[in-house]
């Protein structure tokens, strides 16, 4: 189980684009931004950083998980632990056309969602709101209805951190002068509120420091807060997800070749692991995000620097999808087997794999967090 959260402060601006840039031949701006960086740049940072001594490398290759991203509000010590999660779609908060806060909530009545709003004729007026304006909830708020989230300051949040476009220079090698061709280019850089950071779940610690973090290398200062017995995360994370549950990680669900809203688990699977999808579960989710990340070490040759491996591309189940199962799941997200998650390799890789280690599983994107989901109550769902 997760045992630490790691702490991220940026140093300054970090750049938040993640192949899609903008240069002379493309000034559209905002389609390609991806903030915060995923689970698994964390991870590659704890392998990174660890390199010099094979025994924790091998360790934290075969062991570590790592779970995010979230962010929090770091005014004092120990804020870190009651971060911000992706709110449920199910809760509704919004501001109408008087900059009024309205919460609404669906539920399943003879099992079809319905809106609370459209049950309640003193509602009835609000039924008009559709998605949230705010998309962050405190983690300790979890279980708290959305109108008592209203009225609760600082449970809610939008996004804190800004996009703001950087011109960016190319350097000459031998003198401090830009390029003469292509030496200029614009990039959208991130900017965080001064008093925010970046947290990660992970079951490692992190030796406290400055390190390198994200695609643009920038430097961030790096602290790792042990939970303990009470904290609110641990008690959610030990809680067994029974009829419905919410993700707060994007959930990578699915094969090789095909990606799935929930698990397929393969024909190997024993009955009593497989996911509950013969009966589907019924979901609100909205449409599939982009999951890919970077793999391995580039390669350094007297003329260039390659870059490392990139993953298998795939699509993620967006954070905050609902699932509502005939059944109760009864069990914890870190009991889901590893069948129920594609194989990060290719599928000549992953028999070759099988065949030398059949025991061993690998579920690498499981240990990035992939579909980290935390139990929920329903209206209309026992």
């Amino acid at each position: 189980m997760f045992k630490y959260i790691i702490k991220i402060q940026p140093l300054g601006l970090m750049y938040g684009s993640a192949g899609a840039f903008l240069s002379p031949d493309n000034l559209v701006g905002l389609s390609g931004r991806k903030f915060p960086p995923d689970a698994a740049t964390l991870s590659g940072l704890f392998l990174s950083a660890s390199k010099s001594q094979p025994a924790v490398w091998e360790e934290l290759r075969q062991n570590l998980h790592v779970a995010g991203p979230f962010w929090a509000i770091c005014k004092k010590p120990g804020d870190e632990e009651y971060f911000y999660v992706p709110l449920p779609r199910h809760k509704i908060l919004s501001k109408d056309e008087n900059s009024e806060d309205c919460a609404d909530e669906w539920q399943l009545v003879k099992n079809k969602w319905k809106r609370v709003s459209e049950q309640n004729s003193d509602l009835l007026e609000k039924a008009e709101i559709g998605e949230s304006d705010y998309i962050w909830q405190r983690i300790d708020c979890w279980d708290d209805s959305p109108q008592d989230m209203l009225n609760q300051k600082g449970s809610l949040a939008k996004t804190p951190w800004m996009y703001m476009p950087i011109l960016h220079p190319a350097m000459q090698d031998s003198e401090r002068t830009v390029k003469a061709k292509d030496g200029l280019f614009v990039e959208y850089a991130v900017q965080m509120p001064d008093d925010t950071c970046l947290v990660y779940l992970s079951n490692y610690e992190l030796e406290d420091g400055w390190y390198q973090f994200g695609g643009e290398n920038h430097i961030v200062e790096i602290s790792s807060l042990k939970l303990v017995d009470g904290s609110p995360i641990l008690e959610l994370l030990n809680r067994p997800i029974q009829r419905a549950c919410a993700l707060i990680t994007p959930g990578v669900w699915g094969s090789n070749s095909l990606s799935y809203r929930y698990p397929k688990p393969s024909k190997s699977t024993p009955k009593h692991l497989e996911f509950p999808a013969k009966c589907c579960p019924k979901m609100l989710t909205d449409k599939a995000v982009p999951y890919r990340y970077r793999s391995g070490h580039g390669e350094t040759t007297a003329e260039e620097r390659k870059p490392g491996r990139l993953s298998r591309g795939r699509y993620a189940v967006p954070a905050g999808t609902v699932y509502v199962f005939k059944k109760p799941l009864n069990r914890l997200w870190w009991d889901f087997p590893g069948d129920w998650f594609p194989e990060a390799k290719s599928v000549e890789r992953a028999k070759l794999v099988n065949q030398q280690k059949p025991n061993e599983k690998h579920s690498l994107l499981k240990k990035m967090g992939c579909g980290l989901c935390l139990p929920i109550k329903i209206d209309g769902v026992d």
